[in-house]
């Protein structure tokens, strides 16, 4: 899981260069299949689902955005599969007409799936369906690639109806033993998707599949170790912390199944994938990222270790001589409200790192542009230096120690490749 450091460089981009590059930038509509074989519809309906999550309300706050991902994904995928007769389902496997076109029950699937997601904008869904369909003749396939998309999207629907993400979270106690998680500054705020744990994995047969061993004891070497490096890098006002931690801390401080996504976009894009293979690509990625985050949350909240702001400025009471409280010391990220460990960050860009390898080889060379820092633009040689530097920048922003980040990328690598083989 490690790769030799390659080159990284602070961008910063300006005018044109920059409006391409920038998350969510409100690239042109694209018709199906006009170019890339096909794989600029799948990269259309993903910018599609980015475009709707990024809308203030649209996202129902105790369910989480990566499952819509997936049943995207999903959808699509098996619907190509259906049409075409190549490849294998993802999930589901339907008979459909010889004659059907992909490119028809591609986009039918994918509408299909975010009306009933997000009934609000079923008239900008409705427009993009429209211009996929016009770019297939008029006929059999179109008719049979439209209804065998219909038929994919209902049995998704119906498949996650009852998988527990519709759950009213239960509420956690705050932690009072040394150790145990508990709402952190600023705003104390209740421990979120404490349900999502339940929730039904899309490919694992159950959410503790790959959970993590127990966090080191407090009393430990290595805790003090890890607790030490972040009061060191994390603080507000770090001076050990580098200028370009400092950036990179603030770089990916959004959903890093945004950034995945918009990655997996460019790459796909710029290789010779056809829509078979932007399908197949897009499914295991957001797969792995649903399944991924079902199983971090299992860990998470079966361990329900506190968060670093916690651990330093209650460290006179963890037992370990190695740390020394600071009860005003602040981190420069705001630390989410769920336990520290194991890191989702780490998680979700091991996972991405893992199948986007598995496609396209480990060396590739990606800019990556933030939602936070608009116009910064970070180039990498390797998708396993874009995961490297994810996951320790919750380290430079004071919300992770390294043991969260090392423990979730061995979670992030397991619950990707059970996709890939599954």
């Amino acid at each position: 899981m490690t790769s030799p450091l390659s080159r990284r460089r602070l961008l910063v981009a300006g005018g044109a260069t920059a409006a391409a590059l920038a998350l969510g930038g409100g690239a042109p509509a694209v018709a199906a299949g006009s170019g890339q074989g096909g794989a600029d519809l799948v990269a259309a309906w993903n910018r599609t689902l980015l475009r709707i999550l990024r809308t203030p309300g649209a996202q129902p706050a105790t369910v989480h955005p990566t499952r819509s991902f997936a049943m995207l994904h999903t959808a699509v995928h098996d619907a190509v599969v259906a049409a075409g007769r190549a490849g294998r389902p993802a999930l589901l496997a339907v008979d459909a007409p010889r004659s059907a076109s992909p490119v028809a029950a591609a986009a039918q699937a994918a509408h299909d799936v975010l009306t009933g997601l997000y009934p609000a904008f079923a008239g900008a869904l409705d427009a993009q369906l429209a211009t996929d369909l016009a770019t297939v003749p008029d006929g059999r396939a179109k008719t049979s690639g439209v209804l065998t998309g219909q038929r994919i999207a209902r049995l998704i629907a119906a498949r996650r109806a009852n998988d527990g993400s519709g759950a009213i979270p239960p509420v956690l106690p705050p932690g009072t033993e040394p150790g145990r998680y508990r709402p952190t500054p600023p705003a104390f705020a209740p421990a979120v998707f404490t349900h999502w744990a339940a929730v039904t994995p899309f490919v694992l047969d159950r959410a503790d599949r790959f959970r993590p061993g127990p966090y080191p004891p407090l009393t430990s070497a290595a805790y003090a170790e890890a607790v030490n490096e972040v009061a060191r890098l994390g603080q507000d006002t770090s001076t050990a912390r580098t200028a370009d931690q400092t950036v990179q801390a603030r770089f990916w401080a959004a959903p890093i199944w945004n950034y995945w996504n918009e990655i997996a976009q460019s790459v796909v894009l710029g290789a010779p994938s056809g829509l078979p293979t932007a399908a197949r690509v897009f499914a295991e990625l957001n797969l792995a990222f649903a399944d991924a985050v079902i199983a971090f949350y299992d860990a998470k909240y079966h361990y329900r270790i506190w968060r670093p702001i916690t651990a330093i400025r209650l460290a006179d009471t963890d037992g370990n001589p190695a740390t020394i409280g600071d009860p005003n010391w602040t981190s420069l990220g705001v630390t989410p409200a769920d336990p520290a460990y194991p890191g989702a960050h780490s998680v979700i860009a091991q996972a991405g790192a893992e199948i986007l390898r598995h496609e396209y080889g480990p060396c590739r060379d990606v800019t990556v542009t933030s939602e936070v820092l608009p116009g910064t633009v970070r180039a990498f040689g390797s998708f396993q230096d874009i995961s490297d530097e994810a996951g320790t920048s919750r380290l430079f922003a004071g919300v992770h120690t390294r043991l969260d980040h090392n423990t979730g990328r061995r979670l992030g690598h397991d619950v990707a490749h059970a996709v890939l083989d599954a």
